[in-house]
């Protein structure tokens, strides 16, 4: 019998399942219609960018010249916003810059130095917003717009907590842009970025947005793109692509000083709160509690028994202060504020800065196993305070003994619980075996296990004695200043030195 039908049998199947994979691969193929067009995007919204031209008066002293090539103006800034002053002696590179701006020694006159920004306008007869670090501390503030005109701008107010700033220039009819509800922000949309890099003016880039709500340490949690952006785009707008401001770019992550795929920019919902207190009264207020805050991990979590990671730990509290006075202790967790929820530790923050000083609102705790609510009176934000500590001296060598934990302890005198406001617990003067590896230190002072408060080292050694092995137990520590819980995992075996 032939083979060859059936080799045409295996032909014909062959290509029966081919040419609906041809089509599917043609579909699936991007072509240049599918890709987004920013030209009229750019159209609209371009005008309204500006840029932003700084003199300040500074002291010769401590002023030099930037290395041979690199006298450009915004060459030099680029390096003294990055790496510093004085430039040849300056080793160090940060982690995370702003993008852009701050001041530079002027080639042609060592008493005066420039920065380079960008901003927005927001109304027609002349207000723009920009980031307070890139008029911070000028003395004269020029704007500069697309059709080439100049105006010295006044400026109207700054708040470095969030990186704002408004300023205004003396004119009509100018182009402005449309604010867009950063809330509605998608992670993966496409946005741009227009601004001054390095001084050149109405440069364009565009990216996605990579992440939502980035915890970078500052008062606002930050919308991540991976825009390009550079020393000079600071102030200026991010763009969706219906042309509306999400966001100002104001910081990137590098270590270099240049661009390196993150950057970041603040939410434009709470820019623009900012920038209406700023008109109105040339400076934020802000609503205070008196506490201090730390993030809430997994372990501290289950080791509480809260049935999920959330709220913010109160690592301590300021004497007097609204929350001292509404019942909050150090060790509590904050669960919610005004009935909304506390996820991260800028939430509070943020929510407690937006209430008006002399309203009344409430905190949700988690407090030894049960949820309990607080009554605080908002008070106007003013200058941290923090309360220093006094430790005692560690016990000789000779007369310390570990117990189960691996830690030797000692009672606080009364001094200190006088001085700390404390009813009790005990002082870590050394560890041993497991205790180095719980990541408690010496000097802290241990106030409570579980839900338990200690009084004093012998109570502290009947509790631990009956502690599951099999089971973390959540330790209150307190550490200088602060307050936080450090999970702890028993040892099976008591600890023999």
């Amino acid at each position: 019998m032939s083979i060859y039908p059936v080799r045409r049998f295996l032909l014909a199947v062959a290509v029966t399942i081919c040419i609906p994979l041809v089509y599917l691969c043609a579909a699936g193929t991007p072509s240049a219609s599918n890709l987004p067009d920013f030209t009229n995007l750019v159209d609209k919204v371009g005008p309204a960018v500006i840029n932003i031209h700084t003199v300040t008066h500074a002291q010769k002293q401590g002023l030099t010249s930037p290395p041979l090539g690199l006298e450009d103006s915004d060459m030099s800034e680029f390096f003294r916003r990055f790496f510093g002053i004085p430039l040849p002696q300056q080793q160090e590179k940060p982690d995370s810059s702003h993008g852009g701006d701050g001041k530079s020694a002027d080639p042609s006159d060592s008493e005066q130095s420039s920065g380079v920004g960008s901003g927005f306008i927001l109304s027609s007869n002349g207000y723009v917003m920009t980031n307070a670090h890139v008029v911070h501390d000028a003395d004269t503030i020029y704007v500069t717009l697309t059709d080439k005109r100049e105006f010295k701008a006044k400026l109207i107010g700054v708040d470095e907590r969030t990186d704002v700033a408004l300023v205004k220039i003396n004119a009509e009819n100018l182009p402005t842009v449309m604010i867009s509800d950063s809330n509605k922000v998608r992670v993966g949309e496409w946005v741009v970025a227009i601004g001054s890099p390095f001084g050149l003016e109405n440069t364009v880039t565009a990216g996605i947005v990579s992440a939502k709500g980035r915890d970078t340490g500052d008062y606002l949690p930050f919308i991540q793109t991976d825009v390009a952006v550079n020393p000079g785009n600071s102030g200026g707008p991010l763009i969706n692509m219906r042309g509306e401001v999400i966001g100002i770019n104001s910081q990137i992550y590098s270590r270099t000083g240049g661009y390196m795929g993150i950057s970041f920019a603040i939410p434009i919902d709470e820019a623009m709160r900012v920038a209406d207190q700023l008109k109105v009264n040339g400076r934020v207020i802000r609503g205070r509690i008196g506490v201090a805050i730390i993030e809430v991990t997994k372990e501290v979590s289950d080791a509480l028994g809260l049935a999920k990671v959330k709220g913010v730990l109160v690592s301590s509290v300021e004497r007097n202060s609204p929350a001292d006075n509404a019942g909050v202790q150090p060790g509590d967790i904050i669960l919610k504020f005004n009935g909304r929820n506390v996820d991260t530790t800028t939430d509070l923050p943020r929510m407690v800065g937006e209430t008006k000083p002399g309203i009344r609102a409430t905190l949700t705790i988690w407090r030894k196993g049960k949820t309990k609510n607080l009554l605080v009176f908002i008070a106007e934000m003013q200058p941290d305070m923090t309360m220093k500590v006094k430790t005692s001296r560690p016990a000789p060598a000779h007369e310390r003994t570990f117990n189960q934990l691996g830690l030797a302890i000692s009672n606080l005198s009364p001094e200190q619980l006088k001085l700390m406001h404390l009813k009790g617990g005990v002082q870590i003067d050394e560890l041993y075996g497991p205790g180095t590896r719980t990541g408690l230190q010496r000097g802290d002072i241990i106030l409570r296990i579980g839900d338990t408060d200690v009084l004093d080292t012998k109570q502290f050694e009947l509790l631990i004695r009956q502690l599951d092995s099999k089971k973390s137990i959540a330790l209150l520590v307190r550490r200088g200043d602060n307050t936080q819980f450090i999970p702890v995992r028993p040892p099976a075996e008591p600890v023999q030195k």
